[in-house]
């Protein structure tokens, strides 16, 4: 053992003090979450989210935001949720990030939100093809004044016409709200309902594969065809990071990821 004269030995630190010392640096910011992890909401919303015959889940939201979260260099921890659970796991700060959502004042006050970096989708209402040939519309609120019966999904935003249409009172008290679209796709099989709003990807491929493409058909009426966003619990997620994200999107969407991503999703 080197000896070291005493002139330049340093004083010992009483173990009680390295414990401390410890302790502390742990529990400092820089240290306590030393590998990113962020959960993020999936449900059977296919072909966005869903469970593949492999026993994976995937879909064209789930491998889009896992592909964004791996270039920010964090890990995915997958949530399978109801779209009205998941509004409130996100606002509780127990989900981190739902995609898919449409920028609403009353969420704007427990999220962030990405911004319009994908290419919109749209809303469509789909009925029985036996109904819509009897009451031919080109506009949502132009139900108010047939008797159509309309389902739809808890706690979702279907756009400036959904809420036109729902801000009859008469007419409002009379849509059938239910948790998933399943659900609605059965009732207007059996003649409870007439039709349903669904993004035209999302029902066109429910329909079939429910094997009620000779029942269901998607109507000309566009509903909304605004671009969703990508939601952040502000509790678990600061503006940096939205802004970083943002910008994991975009690259994707401008060298092709993106659209590889859907083509792959929607030639099924």
């Amino acid at each position: 053992m080197q000896w070291i004269p005493a002139s330049q030995r340093k004083p010992k630190v009483p173990q009680r003090s390295l414990w401390l010392g410890l302790l502390l640096l742990l529990s400092s910011p820089a240290m306590a979450d030393p590998q990113c992890e962020k959960t993020l909401r999936w449900n059977d919303d296919p072909p966005l989210s869903m469970e593949l015959p492999d026993g994976r889940v995937g879909g064209i939201y789930v491998e889009l935001n896992e592909a964004a979260l791996e270039r920010l260099g964090c890990k995915t921890r997958l949530r399978k949720l109801p779209w009205a659970r998941a509004l409130k796991e996100l606002e509780l700060g127990r989900l981190d990030i739902l995609p898919g959502a449409f920028r609403r004042p009353e969420r704007e006050a427990y999220a962030h939100f990405s911004g319009t970096v994908l290419p919109p989708s749209r809303n469509i209402l789909f009925a029985r093809t036996d109904t819509i040939e009897r009451w031919p519309i080109t506009r949502l609120p132009e139900l108010a004044n047939l008797p159509f019966r309309l389902g739809a999904q808890i706690d979702v935003q279907y756009g400036p016409d959904y809420q036109v249409l729902m801000s009859d009172p008469q007419y409002a008290d009379g849509v059938f709200m239910a948790n998933n679209r399943s659900s609605l796709w059965n009732m207007i099989d059996k003649g409870r309902i007439d039709g349903a709003i669904a993004d035209e990807h999302t029902g066109a491929w429910e329909i079939q594969q429910l094997g009620l493409g000779d029942a269901i058909t998607a109507t000309d009426v566009v509903v909304s065809d605004d671009a969703a966003e990508v939601a952040f619990s502000k509790r678990s997620n600061d503006l940096n990071f939205v802004r970083a994200y943002a910008t994991a999107l975009q690259e994707l969407v401008s060298d092709g990821s993106y659209q590889r991503i859907v083509r792959r999703y929607l030639q099924h």
